[in-house]
């Protein structure tokens, strides 16, 4: 299976066997064809997924592996000897408080599903999802509605907590408890004492018996959709491989993994995980349906999406019924007032920037009248040349000739004194500026 990544791409001269062409547009006629089989009765869930830490990011959770944001890229502050440390049962054995104090960031209720996660449980809600395989242990598919016994989680997630000694099983809110407090939870056998941790796979554990019971599932799959995953971690790696070879493979990721896009039936949908699974539910015909759904995980946050597809559908329906002439006027007419919008905010523009500096101006004549008159010649005026000789001087002058509550010490520090104003002075800074107080929105 390993030997698999280091294949090439399929050359693009080379026929499909199952999809009439390896485009998004012909993975998304194959799922609505499954969803049409399945409403008729024959036999559906033909789909399995494998995800990885990609379709997490955009919720807020770092994935592991990146090497300025991944999670063990930010785990300094834990002093870890190594960073993959925190996930080492040997390590959490001597010292468990470094995992759960990351606990604390990762434990699912703090983050909402993304729309990766709902297009999974779309292809549930269509009868067409075999398993889902997951390296994920955040828990997001299950909040977003996908059933437990549609996941195999390979690396185990928070879902379940025990003892690492004894294996008994250990309640949900006491896990719960025990992460906001920073605290580490004991075995609910007081005769074991043993430490809880969720069932997370640690380095130095094996595979949950779950995940080689199903590793045989792709082997029945009609399509295989995988995304967010560097595929660099076995035995989950080898999953795609196991495919067969007529059966189309889909790689949504950032970049190509896995020897994906090296059978005739492997298409690639490099990029954001998100905007992947709205192209393939949008090809499939299903794009106003999935905000929908992802809508309902945070309406409050998602409704304007829904919106936002639902305009677009209508504004392609609208000028879809437009001729070519009709269509031509309308964008002469949008870049009309495009222009127009340009030219009307410059004009705004220039209109502030004068008013701006009119009344900057303004203010600085006026200071320069009030220096003239108070100076008697002291002071150059503002805005001239020689300003800053000039305004030392005149505020030195200021000082003297106006203001006897400031003195100045001739000793060598030339260290100036401010005495404590009258209490008759009015406060503020008046009595250092009196024009501000003609001009109180200065």
């Amino acid at each position: 299976m390993g030997q698999e990544n280091s294949l090439p791409l399929v050359d693009e001269d080379t026929p499909t066997q199952t999809l009439e062409n390896r485009s998004v547009e012909a993975v998304g006629r194959m799922l609505k064809a499954l969803e049409k089989r399945g409403e008729e009765g024959e036999r559906g869930e033909r789909v399995v997924v494998m995800t990885g830490a990609g379709i997490s990011t955009s919720a807020g959770i770092p994935d592991f592996r990146s090497p300025t944001t991944g999670l063990y890229a930010n785990l300094a502050r834990l002093n870890l000897p190594y960073a993959e440390a925190v996930f080492d049962i040997a390590y959490f054995r001597n010292n468990p408080l470094p995992f759960y104090t990351l606990a604390q960031e990762l434990y699912p209720g703090k983050y909402r599903p993304t729309i990766t996660h709902s297009f999974i449980r779309l292809l549930h809600d269509k009868g067409i999802l075999l398993k889902l395989f997951t390296q994920n242990i955040d828990c997001l598919e299950r909040e977003a509605g996908v059933p437990g016994d549609k996941i195999v989680e390979a690396h185990g997630s928070f879902a379940r907590q025990s003892c690492i000694e004894c294996k008994t099983a250990y309640p949900e809110q006491g896990m719960k408890d025990a992460i906001r407090e920073k605290r580490v939870p004991r075995c609910v056998d007081k005769a074991c004492n043993g430490l809880v941790k969720p069932e997370i796979v640690f380095f130095g554990e094996q595979l949950p018996a779950e995940f080689f019971a199903n590793r045989d599932l792709p082997t029945q799959a009609h399509l295989c959709i995988v995304m967010g995953t560097s595929l660099s971690v076995q035995p989950f790696a080898g999953l795609p491989a196991l495919c067969r070879e007529e059966t189309p493979r889909v790689l949504l990721n950032m970049e190509q993994v896995g020897g994906i896009g090296s059978r005739p039936d492997d298409v690639l949908v490099l990029g954001d995980c998100d905007a992947g699974v709205r192209k393939l539910a949008e090809a499939a015909g299903w794009l106003e349906e999935l905000e929908a759904l992802w809508a309902r995980t945070a309406p409050e946050k998602a409704a304007w999406r829904l919106e936002e597809v639902r305009r677009a559908k209508e504004e392609e329906e609208r000028k879809s019924n437009m001729t070519a002439d009709e269509l031509m006027e309308e964008e002469v007419a949008k870049m009309g007032r495009e222009v127009e919008e340009t030219l009307r905010l410059e004009k705004e523009q220039h209109k502030w920037l004068e008013e701006h500096y009119a009344g900057k101006r303004a203010a600085m004549r006026e200071q320069n009248s009030w220096l003239e008159e108070h100076v008697g010649g002291k002071a150059a005026m503002i805005g001239t040349e020689g300003t800053e000789n000039a305004a030392e001087d005149g505020a030195a002058a200021v000082r003297r000739d106006s203001h006897p509550e400031f003195t100045e010490d001739s000793g060598p520090s030339d260290e100036k004194v401010m005495r404590p104003v009258d209490e008759d002075s009015g406060g503020g800074l008046g009595h250092v500026f009196p024009f501000l107080a003609k001009r109180s929105s200065l």
